[in-house]
């Protein structure tokens, strides 16, 4: 847990510089309160088909701490979860929910800071009866994601680090950081004015 740990501490704008959108989860999943903390932590894959969400009410029994429930399922119908599912979830310390799909009771969600990045709400529940394994690859917001696979969740949108990258990646995104901190803006305005204005010679514009 110690690496996922540490991408706490790195924006996911830093990462999608790194990763390139492959890695980066579209606009519909976003947080559905905020300013949303930053959270990070290993996947835990879950796959619900449209109109079902017993698999997902299954995984907050299973998830481990520090995890993050990631679910496939694109429905926009009925509600994955509601706010007894996610103060569960909370409860055995669960980091956040990332859902392809709906929610129900955003305000007792939100009152309780349970972080969740959906594509939004609705207050009907779906069935309970298809059965599904857990920790298999799903597609959620456009990327797959594996069981173990990094996320990294802010207001800013979500991030999957492959695992087997996930060293790399790490030090990568540290290494930029600093490299940041130490810039002062006049040296980046400097630098970044030199290369628009090369592009902009290379593509023969004039003043």
């Amino acid at each position: 847990m110690a690496d996922t740990d540490e991408f706490a501490d790195i924006p996911t704008t830093t990462l999608a510089d790194l990763l390139g959108r492959a890695q980066v989860m579209d606009i519909g999943i976003r947080a559905l309160w905020g300013p949303p903390p930053r959270v990070a932590g290993p996947a835990f894959t879950v796959r619900c088909p449209p109109g079902d969400n017993l698999m997902l009410h299954a995984a907050v029994h299973r998830a481990g701490p520090g995890s993050v429930v990631v679910v496939q399922s694109g429905d926009l119908d009925y509600a994955l979860a509601g706010g007894n599912v996610c103060a569960v979830a909370r409860r055995r310390g669960v980091a956040a929910l990332v859902a392809d799909g709906l929610i129900r009771d955003l305000a007792e969600v939100r009152e309780m800071g349970f972080p969740v990045f959906a594509r939004g709400v609705i207050p009907i529940p779906g069935e309970k009866s298809a059965v599904r394994p857990l920790g298999e690859r799903v597609r959620c917001g456009g990327v797959s994601v594996d069981a173990g696979d990094v996320v990294v969740a802010d207001e800013e949108g979500v991030v999957m680090v492959p695992g087997a990258r996930r060293k790399e990646i790490l030090a990568a995104a540290r290494a930029k950081l600093a490299q940041e901190a130490e810039e002062s803006l006049d040296v980046w305005e400097a630098a970044h004015r030199a290369r628009i204005d090369r592009i902009l010679a290379d593509g023969g514009f004039e003043e």
